[in-house]
């Protein structure tokens, strides 16, 4: 497989995804906290980075940078996951209250303070509405950002398949 199939292939994966949370959202009506919105900017990032990689089709050395962008991309996104998770395994009582919005912090605090805000997580964030094989969503996230960032990683570090002419 080429490396400019293996970027598509990984941003139509990320649009896959960005897609079934949309779904999540409008269809089932599973609102979206801070933290799940720092995710799906995250598998943003990562597919974005899939796009340019499979458009640009770098040589050499522009293929390890697209590598190290996702490997970047994708650890920012497990990180976000990761704390996700973390304050949904809390005990009830030593979960923080709930904040704002995601909206209404943006229109009052400066960009910096809304992501220590979010970073920090709150009761919304706290509450699991959906599972999928006893896993919630951002345990989900969290499996995807390792598999997009490993297999991007992968596909643009290796070398290429030489051609065989005969």
């Amino acid at each position: 497989m080429s490396a400019r199939l293996a970027n598509l292939l990984g941003f139509l994966a990320c649009v896959a995804l960005l897609g079934y949370a949309y779904y999540a959202q409008y269809v089932l009506h599973l609102a979206p906290c801070p933290l799940c919105i720092f995710q799906r900017i995250g598998i943003f990032a990562i597919g974005l980075v899939f796009m340019f990689a499979a458009i640009h089709g770098p040589r050499s050395w522009g293929r390890s940078v697209y590598a190290v962008a996702l490997g970047l991309a994708a650890l920012a996104t497990i990180g976000v996951a990761g704390k996700q998770l973390y304050i949904q395994s809390l005990p009830p009582g030593s979960v923080p209250s709930c904040g704002a919005s995601l909206d209404v912090m943006l229109k009052f605090f400066p960009l910096q303070e809304v992501i220590a805000r979010v970073l920090t997580g709150s009761g919304e964030c706290a509450k699991v509405d959906w599972r999928l094989l006893g896993l919630a969503m951002p345990a989900w996230v969290l499996i995807a950002a390792v598999a997009l960032g490993a297999f991007g990683v992968w596909a643009n570090m290796r070398r290429a398949a030489p051609m065989l002419r005969f």
